[in-house]
């Protein structure tokens, strides 16, 4: 890894949505400095340098060079080329959800990081609101969850299933809960357009009979973000991501006040911020790392062959 600055220069790759997320962020941190932006549409990036400062920059590898960590925010299908060329520069890089468009792709970023001593992040920021609950606390193991992420129909990341555009932060989240990945998958194609898959729902088997039942669709009346974690105490918890509640009959360990903190209220934040701080060697909280969203990943594209989907990727 280069020689690591106190204030790191960060730059971004995509000025859509979430490029643009990133942006502020790393706009707003003492401790990073933000110079830019590539997009291969020009006016793109200079509307969102415009917006947050920096500049916008001809081309990924002048990108690359100028900066000490990048974010990935383009479409799913682009990933791996950013990332990759990054990375064996050695620089940090947080890849938003999915980590890239394929297992064979995400599996060589995992690896480049590791041999090139760079750090490589992925976009799951529910860990953080999680975190905040309590709910990676000390608490009985689980004896199964449920989750359901609705959305209405939009524009954005039709490029990929629902099951790695929504349903990917819940299969992420029963993976860190299971503490493994699971040994069955089950799963239904409720809706679909052109073979892409708009709303899909699923059993994950785990070992030890933990089962997580998930069900995410973009094609519903509203949006909808719940889950309910099941112990084997009998305790249950029931979560609102939307609303930031949850309930707690059984009274676990968990602070009722967590919609308060910082990592709650700005959970991309928190994980930009969780970043930077493992780019300079310091504790980074409950972030995804690169096997994490590599498991995430194997695991979406194993539900998606399981009810028959296809990507356009």
């Amino acid at each position: 890894m280069n020689e690591i600055r106190s204030s790191l220069r960060a730059g971004v790759v995509g000025a859509g949505v979430f490029g643009g997320y990133h942006a502020s962020k790393y706009a707003a941190f003492a401790d990073a400095d933000f110079l830019g932006v590539f997009d291969p549409v020009h006016d793109h990036a200079e509307a969102l340098c415009a917006k947050h400062g920096g500049e916008p920059f001809e081309s990924l590898a002048a990108l690359i060079e100028a900066c000490d960590v990048i974010t990935v925010a383009s479409p799913a299908v682009f990933h791996h080329d950013a990332a990759r060329r990054a990375l064996i520069a050695g620089k940090g890089v947080l890849v938003e959800k999915p980590l890239a468009a394929t297992a064979a792709e995400a599996r060589e970023l995992v690896q480049l990081a590791g041999l090139n001593d760079a750090v490589l992040r992925v976009g799951h920021q529910e860990r953080f609101v999680f975190e905040a609950m309590g709910l990676f606390g000390d608490l009985p193991r689980i004896a199964g969850l449920e989750a359901r992420r609705m959305g209405p129909p939009g524009a954005r990341n039709l490029d990929v299933s629902v099951t790695l555009d929504l349903m990917i932060h819940d299969i992420d989240l029963a993976l860190a809960l299971a503490g493994g990945r699971p040994t069955q998958i089950e799963a239904e194609l409720v809706a679909e357009r052109a073979g892409l898959a708009d709303h899909v729902r699923c059993a994950l088997h785990f070992d030890g009979g933990v089962v997580a039942r998930l069900e995410s669709s973009r094609v519903a009346d509203g949006r909808d973000r719940v889950m309910t974690v099941d112990y084997q105490d009998g305790a249950s918890v029931a979560v609102d991501f939307i609303a930031k509640r949850f309930e707690n009959p059984q009274n676990l360990p968990l602070d009722p006040d967590f919609a308060d903190k910082p990592s709650a209220k700005d959970s991309l934040g928190a994980n930009v911020a969780a970043f930077l701080a493992a780019v300079r060697g310091e504790a980074h909280g409950p972030a995804a790392d690169g096997p994490a969203g590599l498991a995430a990943l194997e695991t979406a594209l194993a539900i998606d062959e399981a009810c028959g989907a296809r990507s356009r990727l």
